[in-house]
């Protein structure tokens, strides 16, 4: 069994696999960061250089959360760590686990630090965690998008979705939620939308960019922009 620091330290190695990155780079010789918004992540992919390389970069950078969270928490002995109370050790450790993979994401060592803003990966662990509620959660992502078509929008409702539908499964449904994953879905919700400030700032002043349509995008680079 392996200790939780080793856990740790696999979980943000696996999440600093900067999937935009090379998903761009391997498809279309193209590194994302030096076009569109300069943001190393799915959204930032899509634009750029279409939907095959944004396909492939949201599927790595969810399954890196997911396999944090839900893979590398259970090869830790859960009666070696102290009981947390009344917490649930496992769920705890996974989300410790998943955490770490977020903020390898946002500060990737294989990309020179320059990552994304760590959605995609947030939605892998809880996934791996809480399916229900964040299939529900994704749920209220969609329709922000399609009414909306603003994806930093629909990206923070659904950050802020998550926790809500976990307090409303626990406190009026009964559903069995973890305490500690309502404390981080908060966690979460708070630091997504601090990164996205000035995401926030273009909504307010009418100039945040809006999806134009959801046909399978060809990117900057399939309409020759680049």
């Amino acid at each position: 069994m392996l200790s939780l620091a080793v856990i740790l330290v696999l979980s943000y190695l696996v999440g600093s696999i900067p999937g935009s990155v090379w998903a761009g780079k391997a498809l279309y010789g193209i590194d994302v960061r030096e076009h569109g918004s300069g943001n190393a992540g799915a959204t930032n992919t899509f634009r750029v250089v279409g939907w095959k390389a944004g396909v492939l970069s949201t599927v790595i950078d969810m399954g890196k959360g997911a396999l944090a969270a839900g893979g590398f928490a259970r090869w830790i002995r859960i009666d070696a760590l102290p009981m947390f109370g009344g917490w649930d050790a496992l769920t705890i450790v996974g989300l410790l686990a998943g955490l770490a993979a977020v903020l390898g994401h946002m500060f990737p060592i294989w990309a020179r630090f320059q990552g994304g803003k760590g959605v995609n990966t947030a939605a892998g662990i809880l996934l791996a965690l809480s399916p229900i509620s964040t299939l529900l959660t994704m749920a209220v992502f969609l329709i922000v998008l399609l009414t909306s078509r603003y994806v930093s929008l629909a990206s923070m409702t659904g950050a802020v979705a998550f926790p809500t539908i976990v307090a409303l499964r626990r406190y009026v449904f009964e559903a069995d939620e973890p305490l500690s994953l309502l404390l981080f879905g908060i966690v979460v919700a708070v630091a997504i939308i601090a990164a996205h400030q000035s995401n926030i700032k273009r909504l307010l002043a009418g100039n945040e960019n809006r999806v134009g349509s959801f046909k399978p995008a060809q990117g900057m680079h399939g309409r020759g922009e680049i």
